[in-house]
């Protein structure tokens, strides 16, 4: 059943439900954010979406074996190709590199070159809590307007180490520099929680809602086999 047109102004953004993401607090913060969002668990439901979030905690080999079998990860590679702005969350950025060295080495989408490795520290692992951010020139569509300094909320084990250092839009300090986020083109992923990052990440899914609806260009259609989101998770889960 197709579901309502969204509002006047606002983009349908669909939401990747592939059984490991922190749903209903990103489809809620996305919709504070100005986004007519649902959450599609099958590929035809982001056809037609104006914009796409893969969120997600927990263990990406697991992550990414579910993006395969149910074709979730190829719907994704499709829109990313299509053009389609694209947000990953902490879970969400690391399956865009091309491994990850999590219990093994295990193959991710890769959009970007480059791998995902276990934090190199003398802190506490995971890495729970709240950092600064220093963004780069990569970062400047989705840090516009972001309150300075910008401190959002980190819950991870695991970090993004890219091929291209050019594609970096953020990093943060724990016990040494960490990628907090990555940017080309119309794809951006952020490896902390901007849906519990109080206003700084409010207005960076507000960029993320503009970008969507710029791109769009006056084109509404509704999202096809999509839902609302049920889903919790706790904020103390980590992404990996």
């Amino acid at each position: 059943m197709a579901l309502k047109r969204p509002a006047i102004g606002r983009p349908a953004i669909a939401v990747v439900d592939y059984a490991m993401g922190n749903l209903a607090s990103v489809a809620k913060a996305l919709e504070r954010a100005g986004g007519e969002v649902r959450v599609t668990d099958v590929a035809v439901g982001l056809d037609r979406a104006d914009a796409v979030v893969l969120p997600g905690v927990g263990a990406f080999r697991d992550a990414a074996a579910r993006l395969g079998q149910s074709g979730l990860g190829s719907a994704v590679l499709g829109r990313i190709a299509a053009g389609v702005p694209f947000l990953g969350v902490c879970l969400g950025l690391q399956l865009l590199f091309e491994s990850s060295g999590e219990g093994g080495r295990w193959p991710g989408l890769g959009v970007f070159a480059g791998t995902v490795e276990r934090l190199e520290t003398s802190l506490k692992v995971p890495h729970i809590g709240w950092n600064e951010l220093e963004w780069t020139a990569a970062g400047a569509g989705m840090s516009k307007g972001v309150p300075a300094p910008a401190s959002v909320y980190f819950v991870h084990s695991y970090a993004a180490r890219p091929a291209d250092a050019a594609c970096i839009a953020a990093t943060t300090d724990y016990d040494g520099t960490v990628v907090a986020a990555v940017a080309r083109d119309n794809v951006w992923a952020v490896q902390f929680h901007p849906e519990k990052s109080s206003g700084t990440g409010l207005a960076l899914l507000a960029n993320f809602v503009i970008a969507a609806q710029e791109a769009r260009g006056g084109r509404r259609t509704p999202l096809s086999g999509a839902r609302l989101a049920s889903q919790t998770t706790s904020p103390e889960e980590s992404c990996r």
